[in-house]
Parts: C-alpha cells; sequence; structure tokens
C-alpha cells in the first residue's frame, strides 16, 4: 500500500484487519453450488481477479464456464506480468481469455470475484469489494464476502473448482479439463505436497477429459530461445566444491531462467547442492536446490542471506534476494568466486 497514510486511514485500516470473513458450512457440495450461483443475475456483469499462475488460470477458467449462461459478461483479469514460459504457454494453448487489470474499468463491473487468493494478499486485491472469494491458502483477516470457500486442506484451488463442476454435472471441455490437471498438478508439486483424497479424485476425474499432449507441451516448455546463451554461461562458469555445484550467471532478463537452469543441475548424480546466482535489476538472485533428505535449503538460505535480504524456502529448494548495495562493494563485481566465498563459511568442514 501507498506511504504517508494520515492517523484516520490507519485507523480505519486497524479497523477493517478486525474483519473476519465468515465462512458458512454447507451440508453438502449441492448445496455450497446452489448457493454460489445463487448470487448471480442474467444482467450482471463479472469481473474475475487472479495473480495469474496455473491454478489461478485454471479456476478463473472453470469458474467462467460455470456461470457463462447466468450472466451478461465475464471477464478474467489478473494483476500480475505473465513471464514464466509455461505460464505462457497454457494461456496460449488453451486459449485462456486474460486481460491485465490496467486494461479495465473495475467500476463497471457489478460482481467481483477473487479466485486462489485473499483480498489481504496483495494491495491491488485489497482495492475491491468482492461477492465471491474462493482459496486454498490458510484464512486471512481484513475482508469480507457473502460467499466464502476457503480450504486449507485442498492442494489447490482448482479442485474446488472442478468439484463445483462435478456437481453441477458441467463436463469440461479438453481445454478447461487440461487446465484442471496442470492446476492441480502444480499446486501439489505432483502430489509431492500435502493434499488430500479430494485432489486425487478430482484428477482422477479430469484425467480421462484432458489431452495429455497438450499438457506435455505446457510442462516442458520452461525456457525461451533467446536464454539459451545462459546455459552456456552456465557451464562456463560452474565450479564443484565437494559436493556443492555454484555458478554465477551475472545479468538476466529474468529470474525464471535461473530456476531453470538450476533444476538442471539438481539432476547430476553425484551433486548434492546446487547454488545458481544472477543479478535482476538491483539485486542478486540465488536459486537454491539439494535432495532434501538429510540437507535443508530452507535454512540454510535464511542462514546466509536472511540479514542481507529476503530469504527462505523449503527444505529441497529455496530462493534469496538481495540488494546489490546490501553486499557492498562485491556487489558490483559479484562473480561465481564471489558465491562460493559466501556460502563455503556456512558449510562444515
Amino acid at each position: 500500500m501507498a506511504n504517508g497514510k494520515n492517523s484516520k486511514n490507519h485507523n480505519n485500516h486497524s479497523e477493517e484487519n478486525k474483519l473476519e470473513p465468515k465462512i458458512t458450512r454447507f451440508k453438502s457440495n449441492r448445496e455450497r453450488v446452489k448457493t454460489l450461483v445463487s448470487n448471480f443475475k442474467k444482467d450482471d456483469r463479472v469481473l474475475i481477479l487472479i495473480w495469474a499462475d496455473p491454478d489461478a488460470m485454471a479456476s478463473a477458467l472453470a469458474m467462467k464456464r460455470l456461470i457463462r449462461h447466468r450472466v451478461s459478461e465475464v471477464t478474467i483479469a489478473h494483476i500480475n506480468e505473465i513471464r514464466r514460459v509455461n505460464n505462457v504457454a497454457m494461456m496460449q494453448l488453451l486459449k485462456i481469455p486474460l486481460v491485465k487489470l490496467r486494461q479495465i474499468k473495475p467500476a463497471e463491473y457489478n460482481k467481483k470475484i477473487l479466485l486462489d487468493s485473499q483480498p489481504s494478499h496483495h494491495p491491488e486485491f485489497l482495492k475491491f469489494q468482492y461477492d465471491i472469494v474462493i482459496d486454498h491458502h490458510p484464512l486471512t483477516t481484513g475482508w469480507e464476502a457473502p460467499f466464502v470457500d476457503i480450504r486449507p486442506e485442498y492442494g489447490a484451488t482448482s479442485s474446488i473448482l472442478s468439484e463445483y463442476l462435478r456437481t453441477l454435472k458441467i463436463k469440461p471441455s479438453v481445454a478447461l479439463a487440461t487446465a484442471l490437471i496442470y492446476g492441480i498438478k502444480t499446486d501439489t508439486n505432483n502430489f509431492e505436497k500435502e493434499c488430500t483424497i479430494q485432489d486425487v479424485l478430482c484428477f482422477q476425474y479430469l484425467f480421462k477429459r484432458m489431452n495429455r499432449h497438450l499438457l506435455h507441451k505446457i510442462e516442458a516448455s520452461d525456457i525461451r530461445r533467446s536464454e539459451l546463451k545462459y546455459f552456456r554461461r552456465a557451464f562456463e562458469e560452474i565450479k564443484v566444491r565437494k559436493n556443492r555445484l555454484l555458478a554465477h550467471i551475472g545479468r538476466v532478463p529474468n529470474p525464471d531462467i535461473l530456476v531453470v537452469i538450476a533444476d538442471f543441475f539438481n539432476h547430476v548424480h553425484e551433486i548434492g547442492w546446487v547454488f545458481i546466482s544472477g543479478e535482476y535489476k538491483d539485486r542478486l538472485v540465488v536459486i537454491i536446490r539439494c535432495d532434501g533428505y538429510r540437507k535443508d535449503a530452507g535454512k540454510l538460505a535464511t542462514r546466509v542471506f536472511g540479514s542481507l535480504g529476503f530469504a527462505g524456502g523449503h527444505r529441497e529448494k529455496a530462493r534469496a534476494e538481495v540488494p546489490l548495495e546490501n553486499l557492498g562493494q562485491s556487489g558490483h563485481n559479484f562473480s561465481t568466486r564471489s558465491l562460493v566465498r559466501l556460502l563455503e563459511r556456512h558449510f562444515r568442514k
């Protein structure tokens, strides 16, 4: 949110934080979906807002399918830039109709839906009052909506929307089924993260309707042709210390390429740790990978970079982002050797 608020706005913000969304308990999915669709009338113009990632895009496409014959118009708007190649491929191959929020006038829509997020997740979302909020992340406060369906135990919001479709006996198209499958797979990390039997049942329900060739094309679209040169740079920069592989790529147009390179080198059998760094805008970005068995990438990232900038993650994968100015003089001439020196004292000899 913007800085420089007056005391009145601070007080209003404090009052807003006291708001707690009321989640209605339903006896069945049929009752839940019946209540959901009762929110719409034929002359409604509906705006669906998302942070565009696979789960959110799939959920938005499903919601549009669910209500498109009940209202006059449905628009899906995203607040973020869509840069990751997989997400661009998903949007293009499955023909998901997205527009940037800044390209439309939200006031022209009388109904608003937020999917795979909650208003307090981003300042841009807080600008609006929602009629419907559906999400699988832990419940937050500071907002209200007439219809709220938050299920933190679910692995993906796509699973929740799949249940809605199945309850209304709506058969998803090939594109919609493929999108929902991909949404579930990405947010459950191929069912390696916590999920429920409902996620599995939704996957099973959608599997026979999706196109596996389209899904493979989306999943395999990791890198742009223009980014191949960063692999060459990585091979030129590689240093291996014991079972640790390190490389600093230099300036990159998008930090996602660092993730792709780190995941690639994480396949090397003899390597236990992978550290790939690069400079994006005014920050040093470090991507960390390990097997997560007797190692903890998240804890290491916090220990090494936590005092310098943002750092954190899971046992097997982590990320750090450090303003270059926080690295002092070395930040302007950062190299693979700098990365080695920064990390070596944190490993046990």
